[in-house]
């Protein structure tokens, strides 16, 4: 084996470990966050869409966009609004450029639960991320996942789909 090749490898080992790393210290959190009793009648994906929401525009998002920040499928997404909407929790619209378009939007209600649910949301995740690493800690670990992040839109894909 050449030295490129042991480089190569062990490179590997070390994104693999880091990325299992990642992987298994997200899905504990997330059991974590499931399991609290915050969500007010909410599932965490129906608070994904009432957050992602409220940091967009004020006047609402596409679907699209809306798509593009959370993560589920379009169609199940879809039919997420449509529960969120019959609830008054968000508000569907022609999107007033392209008839074809639909935007979402909060509702007062929809606005008033994301932030009461938000704000028991942040003292779970001071709890569970913030008490477990100190501040220098907690700063590196976010720059060093944007880093990650925004790397991926330059690393070229394999192309491969399974």
């Amino acid at each position: 084996m050449t030295s490129a090749e042991t480089t190569v490898t062990t490179n590997a080992r070390r994104a693999t470990a880091a990325w299992e790393s990642l992987f298994r210290t997200q899905v504990a959190l997330m059991r974590r966050f499931r399991a609290d009793d915050i969500w007010h009648d909410l599932t965490m994906g129906e608070y994904d869409v009432l957050y992602t929401l409220s940091t967009g525009p004020g006047d609402g998002m596409r679907l699209r966009d809306l798509n593009e920040n959370i993560l589920l499928a379009q169609s199940s997404l879809s039919r997420m609004v449509d529960r969120l909407a019959e609830r008054g929790l968000v508000r569907r619209s022609v999107a007033a450029d392209d008839a074809r378009g639909t935007v979402v939007s909060l509702t007062d209600e929809g606005r008033r639960l994301q932030r009461t649910t938000g704000r028991a949301h942040v003292r779970t995740i001071e709890r569970y991320v913030g008490e477990a690493l100190d501040p220098d800690e907690l700063a590196e670990l976010a720059r060093l996942l944007d880093k990650l992040r925004a790397a991926q839109a330059r690393i070229p894909s394999t192309g491969a789909r399974p």
